[in-house]
Formats: structure tokens, sequence, C-alpha cells
């Protein structure tokens, strides 16, 4: 049986913060749905109404084309052991980048990791619980090292990051995407 909230509560607030990874959900007119795995201890809750996420170059950057064209997101945790529990929050979000006014403040709320593009800020609209009864149990052994450590080896030029081809600005579906223009190093 679902549930659903005008917000975070203080026990969704506890169970996320538990979550080791969460899954994001975006779309757009006549595009491809996107559905994406994070990790790395990427998420916080800002508010009861307000959340958001670190987001590493990768081989896309389809979350941003999404939300610059339809602004929509769903972002879902799984609770892989007990008690089961799917938990699902329904928003709207925008991509914050480093040359953004706002950067400061909610990059604060963050360990910066190498290769960071952006911090995507979610207004929620609502937040669904359900049972999760159907989801298997298992265990975190540990995060891949390996996305890291491929940005910590292309440096901080941004000259290197468009011969690597990280950033994209397009979609793969040709929405346009708003770049960075400088790297976010561990530094910063």
């Amino acid at each position: 049986m679902a549930d659903f909230f005008d917000e975070l509560t203080d026990d969704h607030i506890t169970f996320v913060n538990r979550q080791p990874v969460f899954f994001v959900a975006t779309a757009a007119a006549d595009v491809r749905i996107n559905l994406s795995p994070k990790g790395y201890d990427s998420f916080r809750v800002l508010s009861p109404k307000r959340v958001a996420y670190l987001d590493l170059g990768g081989s896309g950057n389809e979350t941003h084309a999404h939300l610059a064209a339809d602004g929509r997101i769903t972002i879902m945790f799984c609770a892989f052991d007990n008690p089961a529990l799917i938990f699902r929050i329904y928003g709207h979000g925008k991509p914050v980048l480093p040359q953004d006014a706002d950067w400061d403040a909610i990059a604060a709320h963050f360990t910066i990791l190498p290769g960071t593009r952006q911090i995507f800020d979610i207004a929620i609209e609502s937040v669904q619980t359900s049972c999760g009864w159907g989801v298997p149990q298992m265990t975190l052994e540990r995060e891949r090292p390996t996305l890291v450590k491929y940005h910590r080896q292309a440096g901080t030029d941004p000259s290197e990051w468009v011969k690597r081809r990280i950033d994209r600005t397009r979609s793969i579906d040709g929405l346009p995407v708003r770049v960075t223009d400088r790297y976010v190093s561990e530094d910063a």
C-alpha cells in the first residue's frame, strides 16, 4: 500500500540518509526517458521540501537536458535491508553549475569530488512510500572507485575535459545542455 506525503518527515530523512544508492528518472517531450543509478554519498536533504545531489561527469548529461526542457524529476530509494521499503521523491529540479551565483551556498553541503560538474537542486512536490517486498535483500560491499579515479587523472584543465568529452553540450536525443566553464577539483 502506497502512502503519500507533502514533504519529508524525520523518519523519511533518517531512511534516505542511510541509503548508499538512489535512482534518478527524468523525461522531456518526444525524447527517451532517462533512469540513472547514483552513489558516492552524493545526496543531501536540505529541508523537508528541498533535496540536492552532486553530479559527476559521466557518459552523458541527460538529467540536465531534461530538467532544462521539462523540470520534472523522480528520485527513488530502495531498502535492500530490513524493513523493506521503496521511497520516491517527486519534484522539479534545476542544475546549479560552478559558475552560477548560488553554487557556493549549495556546494557547502557536499564533499566536492573530482569530476563534479553540477549539483541538482530539487523542490519537493510530494513523497511516496510503498512496501518494497519485491526488492531483494543485498549488502553493500564498497563504492566503485573508478569514476572518481578517472576524473582525478583528467586534471583540472577544462581543455582536458573537452578532449575526453566528459561534459556534453547536447543530450543523446539532441536537447541542449548548459555546460560548466571550469572543472571542479577536489580542492574547490
